[in-house]
């Protein structure tokens, strides 16, 4: 490994840590390294709050150090007035000489701007390194402005014999497949994404809250699928412990469009089987994250089928996790 790789490998340990609070930013880690050692760090902490180019700069107490360092960072500093000001600015004004940089921002404001308004002060710049897993980590954030729609994870926990439900009427509870580490798992990740969606029989007949109750963190949105707009106001996804937002219409692009333009920049669909399947058959999604329990139902409600490269498995307790992305 490269001392370049081993600076930038910090950076995008650091940057993880901005996961679920910096959307619709992307999350961004920096160092500052001066003779082989690194004397500061920051990351970008959530939305609105300095990035983490600033974050680093300023824990520097003798500025004299920077004309001597190389800031490493996980994304090309910015070069225009946000919610704060151009991190391309700051290094210059800091005088930093060396800039290693992951990945460009692809962000129209940016897109090379500051990579270039650096080389043009006479900062030295180097672009792409461990490029590609900078631009995995922020997977959502290359999605939503190279596609024009949200990331979007498609997740659901099935019976071994193929089955997310028994047939039930809406007084019956939903029949429990996933057990409490799957279960406290899902409301983590609830922490990480922008948004949930969910379909109108998926309501009325679950009454979800779609909240993350079970991990510390921001609930995500909630996005209501209900094409005939007559679900009654007293189910839990219509409280107000979060955001909700109904669609009542059946064109999926639509919706992609609409979240798009509402800046949500990734979505969880968890359910139920018919909207699932949707996504899948328009091929319009990123990722899937499939429990599968021990336990058989024998018949019910078919579980999505999906096709699709495994990344990973994994086991929590009894409950096999596989995360499969399209081909």
């Amino acid at each position: 490994m490269s001392t370049h790789e081993t600076y930038m490998r910090r950076c995008l340990e650091i940057a993880q840590n901005g996961l679920g609070r910096v959307a619709p930013n992307p999350m961004v880690g920096a160092v500052l390294v001066r003779n082989e050692e690194i004397i500061a760090e920051g990351f970008h902490r959530a939305h609105g709050l300095p990035h983490a180019e600033p974050e680093a700069i300023n824990k520097v107490e003798n500025k004299d150090l920077l004309r001597d360092c190389t800031l490493y960072v996980s994304l090309e500093p910015c070069s225009h007035f946000g919610k704060t000001p151009p991190c391309a600015e700051l290094i210059i004004a800091s005088q930093i000489p060396r800039v290693v940089v992951a990945t460009t921002d692809i962000f129209s404001k940016v897109n090379g701007a500051g990579i270039q308004r650096l080389r043009q002060a006479g900062v030295e710049v180097t672009v792409g390194i461990l490029e590609k897993e900078a631009r995995e980590q922020n997977k959502r954030f290359f999605t939503f402005h190279e596609k024009k729609r949200p990331y979007i994870i498609l997740k659901w926990a099935q019976t071994s014999d193929g089955f997310i439900d028994i047939f039930r009427t809406t007084n019956e509870p939903p029949a429990k497949i996933s057990n409490s580490e799957a279960h406290r798992l899902s409301h983590r990740w609830r922490t990480e994404e922008q948004a949930i969606m969910v379909g109108a029989n998926t309501a009325l007949m679950d009454n979800p809250t779609l909240t993350a109750r079970l991990w510390s963190g921001k609930n995500p949105t909630r996005i209501l699928i209900d094409e005939r707009n007559n679900l009654p106001r007293t189910l839990n996804i219509f409280n107000d412990e979060a955001p909700t937002s109904i669609f009542n219409n059946s064109d999926i692009n639509f919706w992609l469009k609409e979240l798009h333009e509402k800046n949500i920049q990734s979505v969880i669909v968890e359910g139920g089987a018919r909207l699932l399947q949707k996504f899948i058959a328009a091929e319009l999604w990123d990722e899937a994250r499939i429990f599968t329990a021990p336990q058989k139902f024998g018949k019910g409600v078919c579980a999505p089928k999906i096709n699709g490269a495994a990344r990973s498995e994994e086991f929590l307790g009894d409950n096999k996790l596989r995360v499969i992305f399209p081909c």
